[in-house]
């Protein structure tokens, strides 16, 4: 059976791996599954501005319907969004086209269950299982074919749903938003505007091949620039379809996805509203923000990298925030994945009731200088297990005694090995990474 979703749905390039077919396919698949626990199920369909959207879109629909399923499309509409009204308005999935922060000739399908969640291994593995026999699904018959409808004004529920997450607005805040051309140009603006900020704004003005182009949460120094250009208090960029944030301070200075949840966390403490005071975070958060966490009463628990992981720690324990240094934040009281509109709102709503600016908040946390190399080897997994790989990363952690730390892992993706080194100084990163990935590269590397 052929794999086709990763690690955050199905992704691929228009056209070539993501094609109008497989998106039938898709569409159909998941309709079968739908269809057989219940008569004319609902399926919502929102989207990123790729150019490539509107192909796929049709396509999944065409699928969906072709075996009795009803769609919604809402248009161009951030990925917590779909989340948020898949539970809401009680549909029996939701789907959104995107391929987030990848450039715009990539695109994707991230499928979400009726509780706002994303699909669970074994669904995925049964939806593919459909797909490679949709010649088997037998397509409804001419008074069961399901129906189009257009939901395009449910932004605006999304849109009251994060204002009700704050008890005041934020007048008297000077914000920048980045909207990296992608699906929040349609909704940050207006929303930080219904709540009297005083906003700027750039990567509004999508053309169907200019998301993630030079602006958004991955080139975040184009918002660091616009931010001491234009004097304002703070901004932040979005990623492709809305669902990570990082924001920049008043100076430029960054302030990544460790920091923002150290913030939240804090003040989620404050207001007794922080499940048994712990954070979830991944393995790549900074030994920084794990010190922070730990000298203000907190506690952490890690998980591997990708949100989905931190999402299931949270479920499992019925923890109140998560996230990963990338700008993914969860904050499960309000959103079932990661919301970026959300966690911007509540951070300017922290600075505001503070009295605080976004870098005396920031500077709590002392981020240690952290080095990453990625080396593309033969066979990530023997690697892995090499044994003299595998001491010389134990004689790094012991010479950095609890003031730094050596993590080596494989890419879920590619056939990377990842050797990420923390120190107290640069000098010390660069020194014990390299150690590491000398030997990795002279046993492994492809040449």
């Amino acid at each position: 059976m052929r794999k086709y979703f990763g690690t955050d749905g199905i992704r691929g390039v228009a056209g070539e791996t993501l094609t109008a077919d497989l998106s039938f396919k898709v569409g159909k698949a998941l309709g079968k599954l739908l269809t057989d626990k219940k008569d004319r199920p609902k399926v919502i369909i929102g989207r990123d501005t790729r150019i490539s959207c509107d192909m796929i879109e049709y396509s999944l629909t065409a699928g969906l319907t072709s075996v009795g399923v009803d769609v919604m499309t809402v248009g161009v509409i951030p990925t917590p969004a779909i989340a948020y009204l898949t539970k809401t308005i009680e549909t029996d999935s939701g789907i959104m086209i995107s391929a987030s922060h990848n450039p715009y000739q990539d695109n994707g399908i991230k499928i979400f269950g009726p509780d706002g969640f994303k699909l669970t291994d074994e669904q995925e593995l049964e939806i593919e299982h459909l797909i490679d026999n949709v010649e088997q699904i037998k397509a409804a018959s001419y008074e069961h074919i399901g129906n189009l409808y257009s939901g395009s004004e449910l932004s605006q529920k999304y849109i009251q749903h994060i204002k009700q997450s704050i008890s005041d607005d934020l007048s008297g805040i000077k914000i920048a938003l980045d909207c990296a051309h992608g699906a929040t140009t349609g909704v940050a603006p207006f929303l930080f505007g219904d709540l009297e900020a005083d906003i700027e704004t750039i990567g509004c003005a999508p053309s169907g091949t200019n998301i993630n182009d030079n602006v958004g949460s991955t080139k975040i120094n184009t918002i660091a620039e616009f931010v001491k250009v234009h004097n304002v208090d703070l901004g932040f960029a979005f990623d492709g379809d809305g669902d990570r944030v990082l924001a920049v301070d008043s100076e430029g200075n960054v302030v990544d996805g460790d920091k923002i949840m150290f913030i939240l966390a804090k003040h989620l403490k404050e207001q007794g509203e922080l499940k048994d005071n712990m954070v979830v975070s991944t393995v790549m958060s900074n030994i920084g923000f794990y010190k922070a966490v730990e000298e203000h009463g907190m506690q952490s628990v890690k998980t591997s990298v990708g949100d989905r992981y931190v999402v299931e720690e949270m479920r499992n324990n019925n923890y109140s925030l998560g996230g990963e240094q990338s700008g993914h934040i969860i904050l499960m009281n309000y959103a079932t994945t990661g919301d970026g509109i959300l966690t911007a709102v509540k951070l300017a709503d922290i600075i505001k009731t503070t009295g605080k600016s976004l870098k005396e908040l920031a500077d709590e946390v002392s981020i240690y200088p952290q080095k990453l190399v990625n080396i593309k080897v033969t066979d990530k997994k023997i690697a892995m297990e090499d044994k003299e790989i595998l001491e010389e990363c134990e004689k790094v952690e012991k010479e950095l005694e609890g003031n730094g730390r050596i993590l080596l892992r494989a890419s879920g993706t590619e056939n990377l090995i990842r050797v990420m080194v923390e120190a107290s100084s640069n000098e010390l990163t660069d020194k014990y990474c390299e150690q590491v990935a000398k030997i990795v590269r002279k046993k492994y590397e492809v040449k």
